[in-house]
């Protein structure tokens, strides 16, 4: 019995990520309530899983507070970005639905708003990961986001899936779950993104020395 309430036991390990990720999600809400706050809000809930599967989690509390503000600048200009690009993108698909032209015009405006939908959703996927882990300018944030979704493609699949299965869950078989919500899915998704972020990582000059997992310095355009 001491055994397993053991906190190095596995299971506990386990139910003590579970319960983080349960309050991380408690957190990100709260800190993304204004809605303009919610690109500093997930950057910080990246910043903090991906120390989880790393076994360096300490207070996730004052980990999520201290990388919300550190990230807040620079993460709200990307998410203002996003979201300005979302409202297009939602108005535009409006407008395809209501015109359902049968001809090759609406067929080929269809097949370029799929494409930037598809693009719109990897970079979601992949940029607040990025900016918890690596310090660039805008510009190269949206460009490597949707390269490292494309490179990684089966791990970009299987995100896309975390998501959509948590979605179908809260909405159509347990509304509870949404406790569980976003939080469940970072910690999960940054099990698959912490092996391709070391990658992406810049060599050190002197090999020799470990990498730095707190080193956010830049990582060149794929």
């Amino acid at each position: 019995m001491r055994s397993l309430l053991d906190p190095e036991n596995p299971v506990m390990m386990f139910i003590t990520r579970i319960v983080y990720a349960v309050w991380l999600n408690i957190l990100w809400f709260i800190f993304s309530l204004p809605v303009v706050t919610a690109g500093a809000s997930t950057t910080a809930l990246f910043y903090v899983t991906l120390k989880m599967v790393r076994n360096e989690e300490g207070n996730v509390t004052l980990q999520f507070v201290q990388a919300f503000r550190s990230n807040f600048k620079f993460s709200t200009k990307v998410w203002l970005i996003m979201l300005a690009a979302q409202v297009v993108l939602a108005f535009d698909g409006y407008v395809l639905w209501h015109m359902r032209f049968s001809n090759i015009f609406w067929t080929i405006l269809c097949a370029v708003f799929i494409v930037l939908l598809v693009a719109c959703a990897i970079i979601a996927m992949y940029i607040f990961p990025l900016m918890a882990r690596f310090e660039n300018t805008v510009r190269a944030m949206f460009f490597n986001s949707i390269m490292v979704g494309m490179r990684y493609l089966v791990c970009t699949v299987i995100m896309a899936a975390i998501y959509f299965i948590m979605a179908v869950i809260v909405v159509r078989f347990f509304t509870p779950a949404i406790i569980f919500g976003e939080g469940l899915c970072a910690f999960l998704c940054s099990y698959l993104l912490a092996g391709i972020l070391e990658k992406l990582a810049p060599p050190r000059e002197d090999e020799d020395e470990p990498s730095d997992p707190e080193d956010r310095s830049g990582f060149p355009g794929m």
